[in-house]
């Protein structure tokens, strides 16, 4: 009977340091999906339209909820469109110089801007493809309200690129979309992340997981489904591109998505490139592609 009860307490030991390791790891996962501002990384020292010569303007707008996002607008004269772009999920609006100058450059008006919680839009815990598309939404009121009766464009890297392909089905005049490393849903993408530090199965722990975000942030990884959303874009074109070396969102996740589409629709798999890498493995080719995609759907000129 002793041997019993000390056998009984053994495994009750054991079954609360399990449960709360597993309560350590959700927190400590939560944590790093939704950081709490303020976050380390933004200062002062970053690149701006300035350094590339390009005319740009300053602007800020609201969120829904009244946060000020922050951002850069690149004017041209006469637009052939708007182009709208969204960083990743611990990026900022001057990681998209490169793509927004050459858009500029190709004669279109271009806004980056800084999700909430990110760059020097105001501070707010960062979600996962939760509040960050309501923020897309008002960066195209934005736009509209700068060129009204142009059509619009978004091209969105990483989260960025789930954000687009979320928020577009609802917005009537975003006529093309480019989707670059996008992920096929929120759970997806975490429970790849999770098999990549666990090495076990990770159902028990997305779940318990999960459940702390949506009790410290409102919301859930199951709400982010842009692989239910792309097919609801169509008949506006889709541009899919992915590395196909990528260690952060499997190659699959685009060849899910591309399938999911309706038509026009157009994959490219990049070799060799990791996670958004693909501008980075070919810019001059990279550039050629993209703004030919926005020339074919966006290029008219508008009076």
């Amino acid at each position: 009977m002793h041997q019993m009860s000390t056998l009984l307490r053994l495994a009750g030991g054991s079954a609360l340091a399990a449960a709360g390791g597993l309560l350590g790891a959700a927190w400590y996962i939560s944590s790093r999906v939704s950081p709490e501002p303020p976050r380390t990384y933004h200062d002062a020292y970053f690149m701006t339209p300035w350094e590339l010569d390009l005319p740009f303007e300053e602007v800020d707008f609201a969120s829904a909820d009244g946060l000020r996002l922050r951002g850069w607008w690149l004017p041209q004269e006469r637009p052939r469109g708007v182009i709208v772009g969204c960083h990743g999920h611990a990026g900022r609006k001057d990681e998209l110089l490169g793509i927004g100058s050459r858009c500029w450059r190709a004669g279109y008006s271009v806004l980056l801007f800084d999700f909430r919680g990110r760059g020097d839009s105001d501070p707010w815990p960062q979600t996962l493809v939760s509040r960050e598309v309501d923020d897309l939404r008002a960066a195209l009121a934005f736009a509209r309200g700068r060129a009204p009766g142009l059509r619009l464009a978004v091209i969105g890297y990483s989260m960025g690129a789930a954000v687009a392909l979320l928020a577009a089905p609802a917005e009537a005049d975003v006529a093309a979309v480019v989707a670059d490393s996008s992920f096929t849903s929120g759970h997806d993408i975490v429970a790849h992340a999770l098999r990549q530090q666990v090495r076990l199965p990770v159902g028990i722990l997305l779940r318990v997981t999960e459940e702390m975000v949506w009790r410290r942030h409102g919301y859930r990884f199951g709400q982010a489904r842009p692989i239910e959303a792309i097919g609801r874009l169509a008949p506006r074109p889709v541009l899919i591109i992915h590395g196909a070396a990528d260690t952060v969102t499997p190659v699959e996740h685009a060849r899910r998505l591309y399938a999911a589409a309706g038509e026009p629709r157009e994959l490219w798999i990049v070799e060799g490139a990791d996670h958004c890498g693909a501008y980075f493995a070919d810019r001059p080719e990279y550039c050629r592609r993209v703004v030919r995609f926005f020339d074919q759907y966006l290029g008219s000129i508008e009076s």
